[in-house]
């Protein structure tokens, strides 16, 4: 059950103020296996009280597995948690909760259909048989005056904008009394705008001796600007960290990677673009649930220049990729390659050229108990020099044909035969961009390309798509990473329920001007 929180001036005025809420936390010697694999080696992390502490590593170094350790979620083989000064047995969320420790999830567990009131209310772990819904909304009322973050009791959250969903989960963990909370990936689905609010005040409220903060982030400017201290994993191990003060975006990098060499990005070439090879003209879509997904999306992308879309999740750029995918249908408007019509069928994006690199391409672009060399084969796999008469095909042809794209794009596979589903995430990605442009292309849209990947496959990504440009291809590079956007786009264009609302060059993009379009201003 919740409780009043000190003011946190009354805190700082003498030894008669309480005594600070912050809790210190330590996990010593943490050690979790899956079987033969260790996803934690004898793992060591120290939280100062009071603190806002970054947890950095590539995909798979164990972030997660060390926190749902923490949390509860998995039993350690070996390892503690001490909280405060004292050992404490956590073997489940409940018993996390009850010694002060929350998490806000990255992905939203809030009931849509229900208030902000009756969110918080119902998340309390005993509630009595009748509730007395208007005793509920004077302490919460009460409770809401002491916070910095300001959300509307009454509103149901299916109405609430993103920023403010994160505002309720981070609201909802104070008031069932958490005073360690664990962040992970907290400003993925934020305006900059957003994430540099809600950061700023969690890290005032640190500092002010009410909560210590655990974030998990790979984005190094939220680190520089809002974190005091830092700790590095890598596969499984700890292998650094310190006052963050004390270190560099280089340093930290190092550390991820450890003594592999991070990929230099593709030097990008200095022409002007070139004829407007993708055209966008008052295009519309709905959604699944029948409402307008793209409301006249105008845009043109031109020869040898990226072209980035930003904007907060949901807002159409999904719509718009499926629409040149082929995988939903337009109501009106129309697209062209060249000037010619484009009705995004197979027939279309080969005669055009036109390539594709969707998210979660496992999913979505993959047959996974299929091979890799099979996997790579589906964009021509009825034509020479893989078929004969679109029946007779050769399997001897398909594993020649990958194993030069393997060696060309670095496709980490034990061999062609392999299922597709066996590679990680960054080996699928690599595969179906070796497919999407290892031959020609004239046009690629990439859409959030690297999520989730790891710091070395997102250097070799990205290096590719900028190759693409560099060889004269058109492409269209949707991303909710803004960071991402600003490292390689030529144009930004911003979407906002599902318009194009801003447009401006890569090279003096403002961001907070990006963001405040993003958040619909």
């Amino acid at each position: 059950m919740s409780g009043p929180l000190p003011d946190i001036a009354a805190t700082a005025a003498g030894a008669d103020a309480p005594a600070p809420r912050a809790l210190g936390l330590e996990a010593v010697a943490m050690t979790k296996r899956f079987g033969a694999f260790t996803a934690l080696d004898g793992v060591n992390l120290k939280v100062r009280p009071g603190s806002v502490h970054a947890l950095l590593g590539e995909n798979g170094a164990g972030k997660s597995t060390l926190v749902k350790c923490i949390m509860g979620y998995y039993r350690p083989e070996e390892g503690a948690v001490i909280v405060g000064a004292r050992e404490q047995p956590i073997t489940n969320p409940r018993q996390a909760h009850a010694l002060g420790i929350g998490m806000v999830y990255q992905h939203f567990t809030l009931v849509p259909g229900m208030t902000v009131l009756e969110n918080l209310v119902m998340a309390q772990a005993e509630l009595p048989a009748v509730i007395d819904w208007q005793a509920e909304r004077t302490r919460l009322a009460g409770f809401m005056a002491r916070m910095p973050f300001q959300v509307p009791l009454d509103a149901p959250v299916a109405n609430l904008a993103a920023g403010e969903k994160q505002k309720v989960e981070i609201l909802k963990q104070i008031w069932l009394d958490c005073r360690f909370l664990i962040l992970d990936e907290p400003t993925s689905v934020l305006t900059p705008d957003e994430a540099d609010d809600i950061l700023g005040l969690l890290a005032r409220m640190a500092r002010a001796g009410e909560l210590t903060i655990l974030i998990i982030t790979h984005k190094f400017r939220e680190v520089l600007a809002f974190a005091d201290d830092v700790s590095v994993l890598r596969r499984g191990r700890l292998v650094g960290g310190g006052a963050v003060a004390e270190l560099t975006v280089d340093a930290m990098a190092g550390m991820m990677i450890g003594g592999a060499t991070a990929m230099a990005p593709a030097a990008r070439t200095d022409q002007p673009p070139g004829a407007v090879a993708l055209t966008v003209d008052a295009l519309e879509a709905l959604d699944d649930a029948g409402e307008a997904a793209l409301r006249g999306v105008t845009l043109a992308v031109r020869r040898g220049e990226i072209v980035g879309i930003a904007g907060v999740s949901g807002n159409g750029q999904g719509a718009l990729v499926e629409v040149l995918a082929g995988q939903r249908p337009a109501n009106a408007g129309r697209m062209m390659v060249d000037g010619a019509p484009y009705t995004a069928r197979r027939s279309d994006m080969l005669r055009h050229k036109v390539c594709l690199l969707p998210e979660e391409p496992l999913k979505n672009a993959c047959v996974g108990r299929m091979s890799v060399a099979e996997n790579m084969a589906f964009r021509r796999f009825d034509q020479p020099p893989y078929a004969r008469a679109r029946w007779f095909l050769s399997k001897g042809r398909m594993r020649a044909a990958a194993r030069d794209l393997i060696a060309r794009y670095n496709v980490r596979t034990p061999s062609p035969d392999t299922p597709i589903a066996a590679l990680s995430g960054g080996n699928v990605q690599r595969a179906v961009l070796a497919r999407e442009i290892g031959g020609d292309v004239e046009v690629l849209v990439a859409a959030n390309p690297v999520f989730g990947l790891d710091f070395q496959a997102v250097a070799d990504i990205h290096g590719q798509i900028v190759e693409a440009r560099n060889r004269g291809a058109a492409v269209l590079l949707v991303s909710e990473d803004l960071d991402e956007l600003l490292e390689l786009a030529d144009r930004i264009l911003v979407m906002s329920d599902g318009r194009i609302v801003h447009e401006t060059s890569g090279a003096t993009a403002d961001r907070l001007a990006i963001g405040r379009h993003m958040a619909g201003h």
